[in-house]
């Protein structure tokens, strides 16, 4: 049980029974009364906002979260299934993976946030590498900045790259940023 000075920014509580993690934090010592604890909420699942400010002696418990790591196996539809250790398959929705469901690749270990026993978060590796399938080739002594281009990845996400990188290309990307990081192998 978390009380309201044990808040903090990325304290995950449970609220409603709805898992949430602060986002942002302020705490406000009037001259007289009770300090009070603002929060910037954000809700875990459906990713909803709001702000709520507390007094010193509210009580909050925390969600029931497992964390798991998954080893990811293929798609199926618009799920994706991944595999635990003792090598029961647990499906998770596009909507749960975002923008990552781009950057997967077979046999790759994620960690995957569960709140009662449904997945809410999937987190991957930082960098991963993934083949160019297309973009159009650079132009010429165009070097004088950073220039970037579009490129397509294996899956159909476009990044931006430097013009130096070529179709067939292997690249390292930011999962975080969903970047382009750094060029690995040259077609």
């Amino acid at each position: 049980m978390y009380t309201a000075s044990d808040l903090r920014k990325g304290l995950k509580v449970q609220i409603d029974g709805q898992p949430w993690v602060i986002t942002e934090f302020t705490f406000m010592k009037p001259g007289k009364g009770q300090a009070i604890y603002t929060c910037r909420l954000k809700n875990m699942i459906t990713g909803s906002t709001m702000t709520k400010s507390y007094r010193s002696n509210e009580k909050f418990e925390p969600p029931a979260l497992e964390e798991r790591d998954l080893e990811y196996s293929y798609p199926e539809g618009d799920n994706y299934i991944f595999m635990d250790e003792n090598y029961e398959q647990v499906m998770i929705s596009a909507e749960v993976l975002g923008n990552s469901r781009f950057f997967l690749n077979e046999g790759v270990s994620c960690s995957v946030l569960f709140f009662n026993n449904q997945p809410i978060e999937v987190t991957l590796p930082t960098f991963i590498e993934k083949q160019i399938i297309y973009t159009e080739p650079g132009a010429r002594g165009d070097t004088a900045t950073n220039v970037l281009k579009p490129a397509k990845i294996v899956g159909d996400y476009e990044i931006q790259v430097p013009l130096f990188v070529n179709q067939g290309d292997i690249v390292k990307i930011d999962t975080r940023t969903g970047e382009y990081a750094d060029r690995v192998l040259k077609a």
